[in-house]
């Protein structure tokens, strides 16, 4: 079966449309509505992310131009954020279809209790027959209205087991130096060149969705990214169509391993030498405090860090068990200079546990 043909047994949908996209059509909710209508079925799902609150909130404010000032964004997002929702309702109860409101922050998505509670009311949601609508909460949480809904789509994805993730962007997919549409980019060399082209595409740029692929394609998903405008866009990817740029799925993570590698922010970095890395990259020793050669930044137990080999390339993420002073007294010494240290725990001394290590 090629990639494209698994695509026909899409049954979780995750569907990113941007405010560029919303801003360029203003018939373009009610012809999502009406398209997603037609390829209901009793065990398929839709949940759509949705741009769109600030750009709203502007006009309603009288901003002419988007602000700068946080307190300003802050505003706009929350005198968007009705507009915005009372269109994807009314679009989508035109054709007999339930929308439900989500707002999340990256704290929801961060913290393992939150995220599980998160997974429940989708799965509740679905079950029901309606339609999630996912936003980011820019109005009380500052940090992300820095960060795009491309990146929310990629951890949304995992939550409802997507097996399918569309990118609607302005243009028809991943262009080439040519300017030709990529149909496929299976390969994650392929994807890393084009990644440093540093092509724009969309408001997120060429980079943002292809990093939001690769973190969606290592949840078990598929990735289509593709025009918004192009007619019967979902339908067409869905029937398995050659329609923009596929990021085909790749073994995916278990979801606790997702949420390490892609959804918690790094905290900091732990230097290891030659030998650790060795060891870890054979997938069944933790991080000693012998192998490590220092840290950066500040962190404490429990956050996630970033595990950097001796030449300068990222290696893994984990969960570390000690602060960053901790592991800088523990860095390269043995178990004898380690009792010295931390009498009574030298030996239970672990940086970062394999149960809690994702290696890249």
């Amino acid at each position: 079966m090629s990639a494209r043909s698994e695509l026909l047994n899409s049954r979780r949908i995750v569907i990113k449309v941007g405010s560029k996209a919303l801003a360029g059509d203003v018939d373009l909710q009610r012809k999502f509505a009406e398209e997603l209508a037609g390829l209901a079925q009793p065990k398929r799902g839709f949940v759509i992310v949705t741009s769109g609150a600030i750009a709203f909130g502007m006009s309603r404010l009288g901003y002419r131009t988007r602000p700068k000032e946080t307190g300003k964004l802050q505003a706009a997002a929350a005198a968007g954020q009705s507009v915005l929702m009372r269109r994807w309702d009314e679009a989508f109860s035109a054709v007999g279809l339930t929308v439900a409101q989500v707002l999340l922050t990256h704290d929801d998505l961060a913290d393992r209790e939150r995220v599980n509670n998160a997974r429940d009311a989708f799965a509740e949601l679905l079950e029901a027959g309606a339609i999630p609508v996912v936003n980011e909460n820019d109005t009380v949480s500052t940090a992300e209205i820095r960060l795009d809904n491309d990146q929310l789509a990629a951890m949304v994805a995992p939550l409802v087991s997507a097996d399918l993730l569309v990118l609607c962007t302005d243009v028809e997919g991943v262009l080439d130096k040519n300017g030709k549409r990529i149909s496929v980019m299976s390969d994650q060399a392929e994807l890393g060149t084009v990644v440093q082209t540093g092509a724009r595409l969309g408001s997120g740029g060429i980079h943002s969705k292809l990093d939001a692929a690769n973190k969606a394609c290592h949840s078990g998903a598929s990735v289509v990214i593709a025009s918004a405008a192009r007619p019967n866009v979902i339908r067409d990817i869905v029937a398995g169509e050659d329609v923009g740029t596929l990021v085909p799925r790749r073994a995916a993570l278990r979801a606790r391993q997702h949420w390490i590698a892609y959804t918690l922010r790094p905290r900091g970095a732990v230097l290891v030498d030659a030998g650790a890395e060795k060891a870890l990259r054979g997938g069944k020793s933790s991080l000693l405090p012998v192998g490590v050669l220092g840290v950066r930044g500040e962190f404490n137990v429990g956050d996630a860090v970033k595990l950097v080999g001796p030449d300068g390339a990222e290696i893994g993420r984990g969960l570390t068990r000690l602060g960053a002073l901790d592991v800088a007294r523990a860095a390269g010494k043995p178990l004898t200079e380690l009792e010295l240290a931390f009498p009574g725990d030298a030996k239970e001394l672990v940086v970062v546990h394999k149960d809690d290590l994702v290696l890249s």
